[in-house]
């Protein structure tokens, strides 16, 4: 079986979200320990992660240096992450599998996903990123060429375009490695955004990319058998934060869209994993998961998280 394991950004920090070194390698030694499980059950293992809190902390110091050093474009910003946290996570489970004395090599792909060059949000993005800034310090991004909103009373935000994925432009790569043996850490941060020029030659652009979206794509690509969505929760949950609140355990495919469009799950936290796996379940057949870190290896094997399956 091979499994695509989608780890949340905030996945890589603490409990209470710091994002200090020794936190993310603490975080990532969790992680890698729930990959090399499924690794000792004989299965496949592919590694995506968000990088939302490691983006946001390049940001802070492109805005603390922005008088002395131009800014680091926000793609630089995600190949960065995308290989610092590939380090440690392969750090992690290199040290994992030893200690479990499971005999496999890893190896992280910087990786570019391409998006559409016509994309409304280029010419006018609505997605905020990093931290709110008192206008002066906000105008000095601003003539470096960043595009910055008046939020009011919090000050101003940084806002971007938020494209869906196309194509992940290094897959092949991916593939080939993952052939070779190799436990493939890839697509970070939802890859990469490149727009392909007329020339047909790619170029880096300042958006973000949906992670979990990312994450579907690329278990698409990788052929994935399983594609699980990794977070702080150990399954999804109907009328949350009520006294009627109620775990969702294996569910088809057409009842945990119903769900959806009921609004149980909010938009920026379990809304987009749910649309995530159903995109996945209807598109291969196979079966999506959402569950925490410590229930991967039971919810692979259908004794936890919530599972949608597709519709008899």
């Amino acid at each position: 079986m091979r499994v695509l394991m989608a780890l949340g950004g905030n996945a890589m920090t603490n409990a209470e979200g710091r994002a200090r070194p020794e936190d993310q390698i603490a975080a990532a030694e969790t992680a890698m320990a729930a990959v090399a499980g499924l690794l000792e059950h004989d299965h496949d293992v592919v590694v995506t992660h968000g990088n939302g809190p490691q983006v946001g902390n390049l940001l802070v110091k492109n805005e603390l240096a922005a008088q002395v050093v131009p800014p680091v474009p926000l793609d630089w910003c995600g190949a960065q992450t995308q290989a610092t946290l590939g380090l440690i996570l392969m750090d992690a489970l290199d040290a994992e599998l030893a200690r479990r004395h499971v005999s496999r090599r890893t190896a992280t792909l910087v990786t570019r996903a391409r998006v559409d060059a016509a994309d409304p949000g280029f010419t006018h993005p609505t997605k905020p990123i990093g931290r709110h800034l008192p206008a002066e310090e906000a105008q000095v991004l601003i003539d470096h060429g960043e595009t910055w909103q008046d939020m009011g009373a919090k000050g101003w935000r940084r806002v971007v375009a938020s494209p869906a994925p196309l194509e992940i432009i290094d897959a092949p790569a991916a593939l080939a490695l993952i052939e070779a043996g190799f436990v493939v850490i890839a697509n970070g941060g939802g890859g990469i955004p490149v727009v392909r020029r007329e020339d047909g030659s790619l170029t880096g652009v300042p958006a973000v990319i949906d992670k979990d979206l990312g994450a579907e794509l690329f278990a698409r690509v990788v052929g994935a058998d399983v594609l699980v969505i990794a977070t702080d929760v150990p399954q999804a949950v109907l009328r949350f934060g009520t006294p009627e609140a109620e775990p969702v355990g294996e569910v088809t495919l057409s009842q945990m869209r119903a769900y959806a469009a009921e609004g149980h799950f909010g938009s920026g936290s379990m809304g987009p994993k749910v649309d995530a796996v159903c995109r996945f379940v209807e598109a291969t057949g196979q079966v999506g998961i959402i569950t925490s870190l410590s229930a991967i290896t039971d919810a692979v094997h259908g004794q936890a998280g919530t599972r949608v399956v597709p519709d008899p």
